[in-house]
């Protein structure tokens, strides 16, 4: 076998990696939503164990994994650590109270905003113009965004839907920082915003009311399925460009909508389904034209 071909053979093992991981990943962040609603509690109550919950699995994950602890890694990032950490804290609480109070899909639809808000901030703050393309795919999410809370108002949950939109935008700030940061450890800064949040609502929350129901989807959200998503993602990111990654996201938002749908029966709207299939279809086709340049100039 010639070098070469040795070499495609790679490629092809390491991207069929990268994907299955990636899938793998994001089935696993896709019942976010459905395990929110499930935990049967209050909104402070459900920041307040998920937070705590994945801030101690995460720092065993890491000291475990990396034989450090969270709060060392997050120390050393210095301030770019902190503002992360918190940044993550802070989305982690307008994404339980936008679940709150509006339905699952409005949320996750409008969630898939955020790196376009980052491409913004990093125009803005770091001089990073985004290309024309991306100017046109801000516009037409922006459309989309606007027929999501349309299709909200005649039931009320357009707060949640201002609680989406700002975590959307929370998010993407993170984002900007972690782009201007890669010295920041991405677990250990989720580690300490799942302490800030959950420091952040203890003086509203009511530890114990929660019912039995409850308190086993809390253990599997914040001992289980975020740790798990955020592993099984920040390996694919080894074998496969992030742009390839962030377009596995999308799949998170058809199945987060399709499991609350199935367990709960919370049917979306006609308007957030077109919103949505317009921000998803947006998105799909900007990451896949950014892939492609990606490729292109790496050749």
């Amino acid at each position: 076998m010639s070098v070469t071909s040795a070499q495609s053979g790679g490629r092809a093992l390491n991207h069929r990696r990268g994907t299955l991981l990636a899938l793998a990943g994001v089935t696993a962040l896709s019942f976010d939503a459905l395990l929110v609603r499930l935990a049967l509690a209050d909104s402070a109550v459900v920041i307040f164990w998920r937070g705590l919950l994945m801030a101690v699995a995460l720092t065993l994950v890491l000291r475990i994994w990396r034989r450090r602890w969270s709060w060392q890694a997050v120390r050393d990032a210095g301030p770019p650590g902190w503002f992360t950490s918190a940044g993550f804290g802070l989305s982690l609480i307008l994404f339980v109270l936008a679940i709150m109070n509006t339905r699952a899909a409005n949320v996750v639809v409008i969630l898939t905003a955020a790196p376009l808000f980052a491409a913004l901030f990093s125009g803005i703050f770091l001089r990073e113009w985004v290309p024309a393309r991306t100017w046109v795919a801000m516009a037409l999410c922006g459309v989309g965004i606007v027929l999501v809370f349309g299709g909200s108002v005649g039931f009320g949950g357009w707060l949640g839907d201002l609680f989406a939109l700002c975590a959307a935008m929370v998010t993407g700030g993170n984002l900007t920082i972690l782009r201007r940061s890669p010295g920041v450890d991405r677990m250990a800064a989720v580690a300490g915003g799942g302490l800030f949040a959950c420091l952040v609502a203890l003086p509203f929350a009511d530890p114990l009311a929660v019912p039995l129901a409850g308190v086993a989807a809390l253990a599997v959200m914040g001992l289980v399925q975020m740790p798990l998503a955020l592993g099984l993602l920040g390996e694919a990111t080894r074998y496969l460009p992030s742009a390839e990654v962030s377009l596995f996201l999308l799949v998170e938002t058809v199945l987060g909508t399709f499991w609350v749908w199935a367990v709960l029966g919370e049917e979306p709207p006609g308007l957030t389904l077109l919103g949505g299939g317009l921000l998803l279809t947006t998105l799909a086709v900007h990451s896949w034209i950014g892939l492609r340049h990606q490729r292109r100039s790496g050749a």
